[in-house]
């Protein structure tokens, strides 16, 4: 189990106020999982990846990954939780328009003040198709190369976790293809846990797993392998 969410109840407000963003929510993830969480709007799918991802607080509840509490962690633990454990894959990919790609898909390792794994960065390079576009800018890439770009540099920091928030939501039906088969390539090569929040269900599909989230609760639990479905109440 490399991932596992505990009673998690998230509140904004307070009095006749109060929304409950998530209920209760606990599940677990396995490593080399690829996991993806479906909902409507306002179903408290976004909020939980931003739990997970140590953006956010919740009010009540565990977040414990690779056998460590987050929300127990220091300021500085939980910095260091984000940039190391987490790779973020955003809707409208996050690139730093003055970097080129090679500086973008580093950044993060720099940041740290580790040394880039040379080998991994050039098999992510390669494999991602992203060879001849090293030295350009954001601003000269299409949206599908761009976040080709985003997966990389979320990968190369060997993430417990990568968490990618609406990855297909800004790009056309075959730019939207392409990225879902390179994630599932990337959990199938390198067993890296992945997981999507995404509002199409053809989307979800292509995962191994499907939670459904409605009203801040879990109301279904697909593992596809075995077509196992678990209720809120045995989750």
């Amino acid at each position: 189990m490399i991932l596992k969410v505990e009673n998690l109840v998230k509140e904004y407000g307070k009095g006749m106020a109060l929304t409950k963003a998530l209920d209760n929510v606990s599940f677990e993830v396995e490593e080399g999982e690829f996991v993806a969480i479906v909902g409507e709007s306002g179903s408290g799918k976004s909020t939980l990846l931003h739990l997970i991802g140590g953006v956010d607080k919740p009010t009540s509840g565990n977040i414990i990954v690779r056998d460590k509490n987050i929300y127990k962690m220091n300021d500085k633990e939980l910095s260091k939780y984000r940039r190391k454990d987490v790779g973020l894959i955003y809707q409208f990919y996050n690139l730093i328009p003055i970097l080129n790609v090679l500086e973008n898909i580093e950044l993060p390792v720099l940041l740290d003040k580790d040394k880039v794994d040379e080998e991994l960065e050039k098999e992510l390079i390669s494999l991602l198709k992203l060879d001849e576009y090293v030295n350009y800018l954001p601003n000269q890439l299409s949206g599908g190369t761009q976040q080709r770009v985003a997966i990389a540099r979320a990968l190369l920091n060997h993430p417990a976790i990568v968490l990618a928030d609406e990855p297909t939501g800004n790009l056309d039906s075959n730019n939207s293809k392409e990225i879902i088969t390179l994630l599932k390539l990337l959990n199938e090569k390198y067993k890296q846990t992945i997981i999507m929040v995404t509002h199409s269900l053809e989307i979800a599909d292509e995962a191994k797993r499907i939670i459904t989230v409605s009203d801040g609760k879990i109301v279904s639990d697909v593992r596809k392998e075995n077509s196992e479905v678990k209720n809120e109440d045995t989750i």
